[in-house]
Order: structure tokens, then sequence, then C-alpha cells
């Protein structure tokens, strides 16, 4: 049942990014092309978007739990660090090189480009390293 709320929850959110064009790598990188011919469309789609997720953080906030969950789930960190800034800066590089961040690129699946599919395997290996590294990370001992 849950993957099914998730699901009728994902298609309006899906559906938006293919009626924005957002699943369109080349508006994405019209968008990042500042110094060049600038794209403002994703400025546009995010100005829509920020009250949108607003108003539901809100209303999440008076809730006790979630309507199809028994907790909230979410990240329980408060501080900036540098696993924070490294990731955010490797989410960046791989955005900025191939206009496809991981919602756009799901979106866009059903259109069978073999470029949609190539980012997904990479985007697929560069999270197995990263857990394979914590694995590894958590089997050494501290450092002193």
């Amino acid at each position: 049942m849950v993957r099914l709320i998730a699901l009728v929850a994902g298609l309006p959110f899906g559906l938006g990014l293919t009626i924005s064009g957002m699943i369109n790598p080349g508006m994405v990188l019209g968008f990042l092309d500042v110094a060049g011919d600038w794209d403002a469309s994703l400025a546009y789609v995010m100005a829509a978007a920020i009250p949108v997720a607003a108003v539901g953080f809100a209303l999440a906030k008076q809730r006790a739990a979630p309507l199809c969950a028994t907790v909230f789930s979410g990240s329980t960190k408060t501080r900036v660090d540098v696993r924070l800034v490294a990731g955010a800066i490797l989410f960046e590089i791989g955005w900025g090189l191939v206009g496809y961040c991981p919602d756009p690129a799901l979106a866009s699946l059903g259109f069978g480009l073999w470029q949609t599919w190539l980012f997904l395997l990479a985007m697929l290996a560069g999270m197995g390293a990263f857990h394979g590294l914590e694995r590894i990370m958590a089997l050494r001992p501290p450092a002193r």
C-alpha cells in the first residue's frame, strides 16, 4: 500500500517536471549558463515550487505522524559539515555537466534516450561506490 501511495504522490511530480520541460537537460544547462544564453525557465519553476513545498512542510509540522507511516523520516542533522559540502559540490558538478538530477532523469526514462539510461547507471554506480566507501570507513579503527 505504501508503494502505491508513493506512486500516486510521485505521478503529479513527474508530470509537473515533464510539463515544465525540466526533464530536458538543455533547459537546465541553459539556466546554468549565466554568462551566455541564459534560460530563466528553471527559476520560474523553482519560484512556483518553493511556496507549494513551504505549505506542505508547514502542514506536516502540525501533524504528530505522517498519514501513511508511523514516524516522519528525514535528516536529523542541523549543521553543515564536510560531507554535506562535498556532496553538494559533487551533485552540482554532475548537474552542470549533464543537465540532469535524479528526479527529472527518472521522469524522462519513458522517452528511452540512451543518455538518460547512461546517466542513471552512472548515478547508481556512484551511489554504490559511496555506500561501499561508507562500509570500509565504518570498519576502520578511529584515528587518534
